[in-house]
């Protein structure tokens, strides 16, 4: 079966629509239908406004557990185990990314727990293992919707992955729905009847689970009372209500509650995603998935702009890959389309084979409507107005390019189009979820883009690249360039080396020439591909970086995330420690690859006291530092560390010592205060990529007090 000309287009607006649901939700999840009702009456749009969206589960789930593909076996060959593997590798130890309520309690905790101490999937999830009131808790399929997207009109291939995926935590009804819910979401890339993408999600799951009786009920009520989905929910919360089912968020309520909207949306998305939320319960998972399901059915012209504006196709995420919690939609969604064609064997088409071809960070604008998470600033003393909109009237390459205009602008003031490359409290109105971020650019690297300035001809205005630090408050720019009305300009800024800046923001900076006063003329220019690239070539000091305070209880060093331990700043330097496995903490890329990385460690108490490379997650990476018996160990994680090779190095507790790291294809040379006394290739599997980051093990507890990364060889 061929995938449709359009399928990256629909993944994106699936994808779009889920991010859009679960913002619905958010803010009233687990509220009752009587508490929204009295609240908000007839819901018709967002109910809460935000800065930006802080992470949630319900979108973390999907895009990470959907890297099992990549880090093991892309194809219906993966197995239930490795994608819990996948959960060990990307979710951080007891915070962040789940819902950490406890053993027995919460189900996605519960699931974990058992994955850390061997209890490897299925039966980490299993009904055997957790009991029947875990097992059939909502997550089964909250975090399913990228098993649909990957799978256009297939959804017994949706569903064979879904009953993988969602067995890792899963079991019997709480199984079947994200089986249910993949194949809905699969089925509506190809039908347009409501009915019949759930007869396809009904298809793959048994016909005499409770699931398929209660979807079935609510049909049945549907088409003997199709005007009143008020009625269809008394309906729903007299038979099948919260106070039927055992466990926090049992799976049937919400389910019906989402067919019945689904059923009573009419194929309208707005009105289809308002009801689910009415409805009530677990709001922001319910709307998730339906919306998902009517994004892909209905594309992107379906989702009103007025949901798409506060989204600015911006997604937070909480993972342990701080560069990777900082996303924005079209780069996800190019992710999970690469994906859907691998599997098919399938080549994109046209512009979009180059798109999909590049993973790096590249900014392209060719989804209709999209943004990329693109902001505006100016320092202009008087008002001004700007916005942005994509557009199809100019493009360096495509069709589309980011469309930025500014009103009443002056010569001489500086008009910013950027993307946000870290992120910060005061970014967001609360901690959902608990993120931490690493950035997404660093010094030595670069930025590229296009510009054109389409007239006047005789308008003069200058633009030039620049890169924000934002612990210094610090402006770092490109060479200027004066723009030809009519002419795209291609603009290139190498970072310099920087030590201790942390940089927040990249882009373009617009500058007039001409105009006076405080109604000059309007501004207007085209950005395309627009992106960040090279090696990294950067120091930091920790006494320079700071703690950054999300609440009492959610406080991180800043640029790191962490997998587990006590990972604070301490007489100016990183202090880690932990009581038993490994305190972790990272920094950096994925996409890192030959580098040298150098750290100046000092062993506070115990005896394991390490730096880690290619960091590719919790349970893959490198380590190498002091062990006991005065000994220099390197160490591979494979879901749990061992030796690869060692010698003797004297070290001292509270003596401060150097270690570097140079990392070449397989090959890694160690070095302490300058001297090599490691070397080793590594021809079993090598991660040939990956972050830089911090550990140590068996209740020690170190300090670091600086550290570099340069993607240049050592002389």
């Amino acid at each position: 079966m061929a995938i449709q000309e359009d399928y990256i287009e629909r993944v994106y607006a699936g994808w779009l629509a889920k991010v859009i649901g679960v913002r619905h939700g958010g803010n009233i999840e687990n509220w009752t239908y009587e508490r929204i009702q009295r609240a908000f009456g007839e819901i018709t749009g967002y109910l809460h406004d935000f800065k930006n969206f802080a992470a949630d589960d319900d979108t973390n789930g999907p895009l990470f557990f959907l890297r099992a593909l990549e880090d093991y076996a892309c194809g219906t060959d993966i197995t239930a185990e490795q994608i819990g593997l996948t959960w060990l590798n990307y979710a951080p130890d007891g915070h962040g990314f789940y819902w950490w309520g406890g053993y027995g309690k919460s189900t996605e905790h519960t699931a974990y727990l058992n994955l850390k101490n061997g209890i490897m999937a299925p039966r980490s999830g299993s009904i055997e293992q957790n009991g029947v009131a875990v097992a059939e808790q909502i997550g089964g399929q909250i975090f399913i919707d990228t098993w649909g997207l990957i799978a256009p009109g297939r959804p017994d291939l949706a569903a064979q992955f879904a009953d993988k995926s969602a067995s890792v935590s899963h079991d019997g009804n709480g199984k079947f729905g994200g089986m249910f819910i993949a194949a809905c979401i699969a089925a509506a890339f190809a039908e347009q009847d409501i009915e019949r993408i759930i007869a396809r999600g009904l298809a793959v799951i048994p016909e005499d689970c409770e699931y398929a009786h209660v979807t079935r009920a609510v049909i049945e009520f549907y088409k003997a009372y199709p005007d009143n989905w008020r009625d269809a929910f008394q309906f729903i919360k007299e038979n099948y209500g919260y106070d039927k089912y055992p466990g926090h968020c049992h799976i049937i309520p919400n389910s019906a509650a989402m067919i019945l909207s689904l059923l009573y949306g009419e194929g309208d998305f707005s009105r289809t995603i308002n009801i689910c939320n009415m409805c009530g319960w677990d709001t922001d998972c319910n709307v998730g998935n339906v919306a998902t399901i009517m994004g892909v059915r209905g594309g992107i012209d379906a989702i009103g702009d007025e949901w798409r504006r506060p989204i600015n196709d911006f997604l937070c995420c909480s993972s342990v890959i701080g560069s990777l919690n900082i996303l924005d939609i079209p780069w996800c969604a190019a992710y999970i389309a690469r994906i859907g064609y691998k599997l098919q064997g399938e080549q994109p088409p046209g512009k979009w084979a180059g798109i999909l071809a590049d993973r790096g960070t590249r900014f392209h604008f060719e989804y209709p409507g999209s943004t990329h998470a693109f902001r505006l600033e100016h320092n202009d003393p008087l008002p001004v107005t700007g916005w942005i909109e994509n557009t199809t009237q100019a493009s360096a390459t495509g069709d589309r390019s980011l469309k930025v205009a500014f009103d009443s602008v002056q010569g001489g003031c500086a008009y910013r189009v950027f993307h946000q490359t870290y992120y910060r409290p005061h970014d967001f109105d609360d901690s959902r979820y608990d993120p931490g971020f690493s950035p997404i650019l660093y010094p030595g690297q670069t930025i590229e883009a296009q510009v054109l300035l389409p007239g006047p001809a005789d308008q003069r205005v200058q633009a030039r690249l620049y890169a924000k630090d934002g612990n210094e408050n610090a402006y770092y720019y490109g060479e200027a360039a004066q723009l030809t009305a009519g002419r795209w300009t291609s603009l290139r800024f190498s970072i310099p080396f920087l030590s201790g800046a942390c940089l927040e923001q990249a882009g373009i900076e617009l500058t007039p020439l001409d105009g006076k006063g405080a109604h000059g003329p309007s501004l207007v220019v085209y950005i395309d591909d627009v992106a960040f690239g090279g090696e990294p070539a950067y120091a930091v000091d920790f006494a320079r970086e700071r703690l950054e305070k999300w609440n009492g209880l959610h406080i991180e060093v800043s640029q790191m995330t962490y997998l587990r331990g006590i990972w604070t700043l301490e007489d100016g330097a990183l202090s880690g420690s932990y009581f038993g496995e490994p305190a972790e903490c990272y920094t950096g890329q994925l996409s890192w690859d030959d580098y040298t990385f150098e750290a100046v460690v000092v062993p506070k108490l115990g005896e394991h006291h390490r730096i880690n490379f290619r960091v590719q997650g919790g349970i893959r990476s490198y380590a190498v530092g002091f062990a006991p018996g005065g000994r220099l160990a390197l160490y591979k994680n494979d879901n749990g560390y061992r030796v690869l090779s060692q010698c003797a190095s004297e070290w001292q507790i509270g003596r401060a010592a150097t270690v570097s790291v140079q990392a070449k294809g397989d090959h890694f040379q160690i070095a302490v205060n300058g001297v090599l006394l490691l070397d080793y290739i590594d021809d079993d599997r090598p991660y040939l990529s990956g972050m830089v980051g911090f550990s140590n093990a068996e209740g020690s507890r170190t300090h670091y007090r600086s550290f570099s990364v340069s993607g240049q060889s050592l002389a």
